[in-house]
């Protein structure tokens, strides 16, 4: 398989991997035949990139953060659950067996996690048409239980973290739909009521039962920064909870990665760039460190292009060294296809560099 921009499909072309909708359903299976009405479509839900059928790169295999199965169950529940939390009910209203059904999602996360050798962080956004909370939640809480086992904290913490983390943004089911929606930059004053939902999200859970008070305080604090300037109460350093300081670095990258009706999606490299730009002053050093120890900036699959000028798809990535994977030379420096592709390692080839990422022009920004 091979990963491409939405935007570069051609009819003909076969998939990769399926694709299911918001309820979970199957919309298009492995090898289906991408039409142009197909890919319209495709375009239409925001998806960027998408693996598709290459016989020069058939055996490479795709790592999974999560099992589908894990990760289709853990959408339903995040699905149905955010959506009862967003109907307008009677005041004071609880709901006592989140917390056991959301617990329940965490081990099952972190028994996948932890199945898995040199687990990496990788995009998780390339076969879903689900809601952006949806998934951007689930993401967030993936990412930051692979750095919460990488940093050594007990099965009890975790569950507390991740909890933390699934339900950082909950406040944002109680703001207008319309305006998490809206395909233009907002205004002021539709960002001053945005601010609010670390606030709405706090006293949503801190109450609930079953919910950790820590968890409620990662929705509260997750857009707080290292040096003061964040909101809602401009706290700052060590005021800030440390899993609230894991999670404003997952939250920021996912979002970073994934289509937003107002903006493409950036590619890991450059949102890990664009991460580092606020390192220390916005996010902890060391856990950024580990982050970026952690991450795969270029998916396997991913077409690269060379300092030495030839083409390839990115095969394998060395858990010692994910910034430099191992590429598929497919095409030589001249940009003609070669008969015997080869792969050049990148981790001990020193002196080349990835200079260029077959994508979508990006744009930066939230």
């Amino acid at each position: 398989m091979r990963l491409i921009p939405v935007a570069s499909l051609q009819a003909g072309m076969k998939l990769g991997k399926k694709i299911y909708n918001e309820d979970g359903i199957i919309l298009l299976s492995e090898n289906a035949e991408l039409t142009d009405a197909i890919i319209r479509r495709l375009q239409a839900h925001g998806l960027d990139f998408l693996y598709v059928a290459d016989p020069r790169t058939d055996d490479l295999v795709i790592p999974e953060m999560i099992e589908e199965e894990t990760r289709r169950r853990a959408l339903g529940e995040i699905r149905t659950n955010f959506r009862k939390w967003a109907t307008p009910s009677v005041k004071n209203v609880t709901y006592p067996y989140l917390g056991k059904a959301f617990s329940g999602l965490i081990e099952s996360i972190l028994d996948d996690l932890s199945a898995r050798d040199d687990a990496m962080i990788m995009m998780m956004n390339m076969n879903s048409m689900d809601h952006y909370l949806y998934r951007h939640s689930l993401n967030v809480c993936v990412y930051t239980l692979l750095l919460g086992q990488l940093h050594g904290y007990t099965k009890d913490e975790l569950t507390v973290l991740g909890l933390g983390a699934l339900l950082h943004d909950i406040g944002k089911t109680k703001l207008p739909l319309e305006m998490l929606t809206k395909p233009s930059r907002l205004t002021n004053e539709e960002f001053e009521l945005i601010k609010q939902h670390p606030d709405l999200g706090f006293k949503m859970l801190k109450d609930e039962p079953g919910i950790p008070l820590l968890s409620a305080h990662c929705a509260y604090q997750h857009h707080e920064k290292m040096d003061g300037s964040g909101y809602p109460r401009g706290i700052r350093g060590s005021e800030i909870h440390e899993y609230a300081r894991w999670i404003a670095i997952t939250d920021a990258y996912d979002a970073m990665t994934t289509h937003r009706v107002y903006r493409k999606a950036m590619l890991p490299h450059l949102a890990l760039e664009v991460l580092y730009t606020g390192c220390g002053h916005w996010y902890e050093k060391s856990k950024l460190e580990l982050f970026r120890e952690r991450v795969a900036i270029y998916p396997i699959g991913m077409t690269v292009k060379l300092s030495s000028g030839e083409t390839g798809v990115v095969s394998r990535i060395p858990g010692h060294m994910p910034q430099r994977p191992v590429v598929r030379i497919l095409k030589d420096p001249r940009g003609e296809e070669i008969r015997s592709p080869y792969e050049v390692d990148l981790s001990t080839q020193l002196s080349i560099v990835i200079a260029e990422v077959d994508g979508m022009e990006m744009v930066v920004g939230e």
